[in-house]
């Protein structure tokens, strides 16, 4: 494998009422998910509004992420959500003067890539900084969506591109990563690890990791293991418990991501603000405590 297998949890950005980086709150986050027992953290994906931070805030904040990651077993990555390769390499470049050398891109998505353009793409930035590797967050909205024989083709010309982040829950999509690019380490969703685990090694993206990281754990373990259908009856219940606790928020169905995620991380413990970098919404507080009162009175034991 390319990449240690894993659970890869987010960490939020925490914004004050003038949009200001609240550097205490953040660190207080990290070190949460640390204390959790978790070792691949990132931050600036989607959920963590990589999207949204201007050049100095991108900076600022990856000086404190690095402050805080610094230890030999933590694999620490900063994402990188751009329109422009020459913007991912800037920024890619700031945080590896810092010390860090993993890194999640998304591919450009003003307009869609073609295969020469994508396969450029990914050899201007991971052959830039030949000393790293990089994950690609395969995503909707950058307009293309990678499949497996697309990875088998870039990996075979890209040896640092070691791994792949994606939330499909279709089993013939993940079949078909982990068929053609076996030995890349595919991150995927609750709902989506089982059926990756029917085929070979894969690993988690936690969403709920930092609410409930004794079942995160157990789900692991049980596909880790190849104890196929109790990681199934776990991921049915993290699926069960999330369309519970947040049946509140049906109304909303298209908010971004973060407006569920900075949820997350209050119900974790962690007094983080909901709000998020212009123009999005976050949702009420009022919104957020009906959440709360699912999540606590029906499913208290998840909060461990």
């Amino acid at each position: 494998m390319r990449y240690p297998q894993g659970i890869l949890v987010s960490c939020e950005i925490p914004w004050d009422e003038n949009e200001r980086f609240m550097a205490d709150i953040f660190r207080e986050e990290v070190r949460a998910m640390i204390a959790k027992n978790y070792r691949q953290i990132y931050i600036f994906g989607t959920c963590g509004e990589g999207y949204a931070v201007d050049t100095t805030m991108f900076r600022d904040i990856v000086t404190v992420f690095r402050e805080e990651t610094s230890a030999e077993d933590v694999l620490a990555q900063v994402g990188v959500i751009t329109l422009s390769t020459a913007n991912a390499v800037e920024r890619i470049g700031s945080a590896h003067d810092l010390g860090f050398r993993v890194f999640q891109i998304a591919l450009p998505s003003w307009g869609v890539v073609d295969d020469d353009e994508m396969m450029a793409f990914f050899k201007d930035v991971c052959g830039t900084f030949p000393d790293s590797q990089f994950l690609h967050y395969n995503l909707p909205r950058a307009k293309r969506i990678l499949n497996g024989r697309d990875y088998r083709r870039v990996a075979d010309a890209v040896p640092n591109l070691v791994g792949t982040k994606n939330t499909t829950v279709s089993i013939r999509s993940i079949g078909d990563l982990m068929r053609h690019a076996p030995d890349m380490q595919h991150f995927l969703s609750e709902g989506g690890f089982p059926y990756g685990c029917l085929y070979g090694e894969c690993s988690i993206l936690g969403s709920f990791a930092g609410v409930s990281p004794a079942k995160m754990w157990q789900l692991f373990d049980a596909g880790k293991t190849g104890k196929i259908e109790e990681a199934f009856r776990i991921s049915r219940a993290f699926d069960d418990v999330w369309s519970d606790v947040f049946s509140p928020t049906e109304y909303r169905q298209e908010s971004i991501d973060g407006t569920y995620d900075k949820m997350l991380v209050k119900f974790s413990g962690v007094d983080i603000p909901l709000r998020l970098l212009s123009p999005y919404k976050c949702f009420p507080e009022k919104v957020y405590e009906q959440c709360r009162e699912i999540l606590v009175e029906k499913y208290p034991e998840w909060l461990t």
